[in-house]
């Protein structure tokens, strides 16, 4: 995607604005009667998302998006193009981005790219991130981090910017699963922050008493393993120190102080 550009940063002058083709950021300040958004660009400048052109995937039969997706996009960022001029107003199209997102995903992206992602909405089992446009991705519970967590809202929250990796990517329909925790360093690029004898925080993510001991979460790609103790918490910060660091089996021994 290198002629493509998610989510990008800063206004453009208008006489750029008005000639340019690249995808671009506002907030909409209201939706009128119609149900068309209205935006305020760069000194003072009204942009106007007509309703036809607010959504290409989620259409009623007769062709526009449902009236309480044209409302819940008040106050919120969204991506649009310039298509042409309504007096003094510059006509965008929000569908128009998203047309171009779910034929680039379909086209261009593949497993293993990073993309840039705001955190859209959080389930039990997961989150659902915007890829560009309106365009939604999949994070699983199990792909936000390596450290075992009982809510995605651990690990992200809404409206958050973060980088994430594609894990999977159906061609036909444009659905993407995607990976958070591959983004936040290997392992070994984790565990060399530590050294043996040093202090440091913890998490820890799992109290129930086994013969290897007890998660303690260091970093959220960093899981160490302590004595187990009784009345220990999920969730609960302890001071640790790095007894032992095995590269070789990608294990670090800890102590509970």
């Amino acid at each position: 995607m290198n002629n493509f550009k998610f989510f990008p940063e800063g206004w453009k002058e208008n006489n750029e604005l008005l000639q340019t083709e690249e995808i671009l950021q506002g907030f909409v300040n209201e939706c009128d009667d119609n149900y068309n958004l209205h935006i305020t660009l760069k000194n003072g400048v009204q942009g106007v998302i007509p309703r036809d052109e607010i959504e290409e995937i989620n259409l009623q039969e007769d062709g526009l998006p449902k009236i309480n997706l044209c409302v819940g996009k008040v106050h919120k960022f969204v991506q649009f193009k310039k298509i042409g001029n309504d007096g003094d107003k510059v006509l965008l199209s929000r569908r128009q981005v998203q047309k171009e997102v779910l034929q680039t995903v379909k086209t261009q992206l593949k497993v293993g790219q990073t993309l840039k992602a705001i955190v859209k909405n959080i389930t039990d089992y997961g989150a659902f991130l915007d890829i560009g446009g309106g365009i939604i991705g999949l994070v699983y519970i199990e792909d936000l981090s390596v450290a075992r967590i009982k809510s995605p809202f651990e690990r992200i929250k809404i409206g958050q910017k973060v980088n994430v990796m594609v894990k999977y990517i159906d061609k036909q329909t444009g659905r993407v699963n995607l990976s958070y925790k591959d983004t936040l360093g290997t392992w070994e690029d984790n565990a060399k922050e530590f050294e043996v004898g040093m202090k440091s925080k913890g998490i820890i993510r799992e109290t129930e008493k086994n013969q290897n001991g007890i998660f303690i979460e260091l970093k959220p790609n960093l899981v160490g393993m302590a004595e187990y103790q009784d009345g220990l918490q999920y969730g609960q910060n302890v001071d640790v120190v790095i007894k032992k660091i095995d590269y070789d089996k990608k294990k670090v021994k800890l102590i509970i102080l």
